[in-house]
């Protein structure tokens, strides 16, 4: 469930992130009321609780994937929530790029499309990869969060055994499991953004 809704996350908060900055003034596509409106609909998404989300968000998570029980729903909120925190890590990212370098690859000619990859994208991974880890560890909390409502995972098993049940040895594992979890995210993330550092 964490692994699929980070994939569409990542992809999905990549883009917006990107057309955040392009679209700015000053950006290699300046939009300014195209970002404006985008940034609204990021900042609404980053300011609903994911408890709100789920519930709100039914009759979508319904159209998708046909239900709204189990972990193939549970992804559809959990993407929906996760994508406008992770287009602002993004945009963050992508804003920390020197100048300098765009305006280089600019004089030499290098296209729109070429300065996204080759320049913004490429000096801006460390940043993205710290980002995307951020944003994998409170999918895990949003996670734990869906079992409230029958999402599954390791949420769903902490609530239904653990807290209905008074399973105390279930509802331990399941804490022991997740910090786990969150931890080794951590540690490989980490990891991943200092052999991406130039630093």
């Amino acid at each position: 469930m964490v692994l699929v809704a980070t994939l569409l996350t990542a992809v999905g908060g990549l883009l917006v992130g990107v057309l955040l900055v392009l679209t700015d003034r000053g950006g290699l596509l300046a939009a300014p009321p195209v970002n404006a409106v985008l940034g609204l609909v990021v900042n609404i998404g980053r300011s609903l609780p994911f408890i709100i989300l789920l519930v709100a968000i039914i009759p979508f998570t319904r159209a998708v994937v046909g239900t709204t029980i189990g972990t193939s729903a549970a992804i559809v909120p959990l993407t929906v929530g996760a994508i406008p925190f992770y287009a602002r890590i993004v945009e963050t990212a992508l804003r920390e790029v020197d100048s300098g370098v765009v305006a280089a690859a600019r004089a030499m000619g290098a296209s729109r499309r070429e300065i996204v990859a080759k320049v913004l994208l490429r000096e801006s991974r460390p940043g993205l990869v710290a980002g995307l880890t951020i944003t994998v560890v409170a999918l895990v909390g949003y996670s734990a969060m869906a079992g409230v409502v029958g999402g599954g995972g390791l949420g769903d098993l902490a609530i239904r055994y653990g807290y209905q049940r008074f399973e105390t040895g279930v509802m331990i594992a399941t804490v022991v499991l997740l910090v786990l979890f969150v931890q080794l995210t951590q540690m490989l993330g980490d990891l991943v953004a200092r052999r991406l550092s130039h630093k």
